[in-house]
């Protein structure tokens, strides 16, 4: 984490010096407000300090300086610094702020702080501020939060402005709606698109998402007709979602003509391309190219990122190539020094897929020692693997330490009623209320597992205890199955795991 935060910092510091030779005032050389900024690196630290005392040494400040290392700082991610940079511009009587200024500072206050004070922000907001990039900023941070309502207020109020003059506001629509899985609401939105101006790349590249979305190899290609019709130049990623439409559909001739055109667009400038290359290839079976380019990428780029291990690690399994991928992972221990357990988590998950699951544990013991932290999603396919085999104690075990893995559980019912159907065949009452005691202290208790720990009483037939209050606690409602089975449980004896759960 530290090796990567000292190259951002370095990558940062050459950028502030280029600034800072155009018109960094009075500075010593190798001494500019930019890298006194880009040093702080802990956010603890604040950027205010570091702009007053440079102002107390008389030094210059200049706003479009102030404004490229905002840019950079947002780029790597250290948007809390970046905030206080545009804050303390604010306090400047002689920086004129532009509206495209305040834009970027409520997306700044939506990343730090929140929804709630990116609108008070817009709400506090000088009325001539108030103008289309600041409108655009807000509704993308709806888009970003899923707030639909909200967001379809704001473009219908900048539509009563005259502020949709561009496509950026219809795009963040269109992810909005694909988000929330309201794939027919993005047709509506490109018809209202044109009614107000021409869609742009993105809009194109959103539209074949849509297409790829309906598996619609025909709306796909008439919306690339579309795109060169209107002159819109298409990019890596145009290609790849023609690619993938095409395979997927089992049009591999098609397909493989898509992966030409996005490899003659992959550079080091869009490196990201070469790791949906990969995958591709990989889908069309295609093991010549797929280590063709990765041979190529390693005369392109001095060092892989995790990101296209990934990628490899993912391809070569597809082939069944352990060998191969074992020593791609072998690599990546020796050059990576990110521990990121989604990297071993690809061979951990091809030995649990396969049932190899001494080998699971073996691998796993492996990247222990050398000091990969094992994640919530090495733990679920752990429990996944012990469940194949119906080792219910291992499951248990491995459900515990994925759940202690996390601060708050992204609910996966999928998981939970895997379990409880497995333990309900069991009739084994005393694992099914452990699982249920797991599953509140994650914050997730549904209607379907109350009933599954019912069923599992009917099995071993045995009476719960007090079902209805611990519902009540749970905030969950009963339905007809629950009724139906506290009546046929209710004939049986108490279960003792019933009273010491109760």
């Amino acid at each position: 984490m530290l090796a990567r935060a000292a190259a951002a910092v370095r990558q940062l510091c050459t950028a502030a010096s280029a600034s800072a030779r155009t018109g960094g005032g009075n500075a010593g050389r190798g001494d500019t407000l930019g890298k006194r900024l880009l040093k702080l690196v802990y956010t603890k630290r604040s950027a205010v300090v570091v702009l007053r005392k440079w102002t107390e040494e008389g030094r210059t400040v200049q706003k479009y300086q102030l404004n490229r290392i905002v840019r950079e700082l947002r780029k790597h991610g250290r948007f809390k610094h970046a905030l206080e940079v545009c804050e303390w511009m604010r306090t400047q009587p002689e920086m004129r702020l532009l509206p495209g200024d305040h834009a970027v500072h409520l997306d700044l206050v939506a990343k730090v702080r929140g929804l709630a004070s990116a609108e008070k922000f817009f709400e506090d907001m000088p009325e001539q501020a108030k103008a289309p990039s600041t409108c655009t900023a807000l509704l993308h941070t709806y888009s970003q939060h899923g707030m639909r309502d909200k967001a379809e207020a704001m473009i219908a109020e900048m539509a009563r402005a005259g502020y949709l003059t561009c496509a950026l506001p219809f795009n963040h629509m269109m992810s909005l709606y694909m988000a929330c899985g309201e794939l027919d609401r993005v047709p509506e939105m490109i018809k209202d698109l044109r009614r107000y101006t021409l869609p742009d790349l993105v809009t194109y590249n959103i539209w074949l998402t849509y297409c790829s979305k309906k598996d619609s190899v025909k709306s796909a290609e008439k919306v690339f007709d579309l795109m060169r019709g209107d002159k819109v130049v298409p990019d890596w990623m145009t290609f790849s979602l023609m690619a993938s439409i095409y395979i997927n559909a089992g049009l591999h001739v098609k397909g493989r003509d898509a992966l030409v055109e996005m490899e003659k667009r992959a550079s080091r400038t869009e490196r990201a391309a070469y790791s949906s290359l990969l995958t591709l290839y990989a889908s069309l079976q295609d093991r010549g190219n797929l280590d063709r380019l990765w041979n190529k990428m390693r005369v392109t780029f001095r060092k892989f990122s995790d990101t296209e291990y990934k990628s490899m690690l993912t391809s070569l399994l597809r082939f069944g190539d352990i060998t191969e991928a074992l020593s791609i992972y072998d690599e990546w221990d020796a050059a990576s020094g990110t521990r990121d357990s989604r990297i071993p988590n690809t061979i951990l998950s091809h030995y649990i897929k396969n049932g190899m699951m001494e080998k699971a544990e073996i691998f796993l013991d492996h990247i222990v020692e050398k000091g990969v932290k094992p994640s919530y999603s090495t733990w679920e396919l752990f429990v996944w693997g012990y469940l194949g085999n119906k080792k219910m104690d291992e499951v248990l075990e491995c459900l515990n330490k994925a759940l202690g893995s996390l601060k708050k559980w992204e609910p996966n019912d999928q998981l939970a009623m895997a379990i409880f159907s497995q333990v309900e065949k069991t009739g084994d009452i005393e694992t099914a209320e452990k699982l249920l005691v797991m599953f509140r202290g994650a914050g997730h208790v549904t209607t379907e597992m109350y009933n599954s720990v019912l069923r599992t009483y009917a099995q071993a037939q045995l009476m719960p205890l007090i079902i209805d209050e611990r519902m009540d606690q749970d905030k969950v409602a009963m339905d007809e199955e629950t009724r139906r089975l506290l009546r046929l449980t209710s004939k049986y004896p108490i279960g003792e795991a019933s009273t010491l759960m109760s």
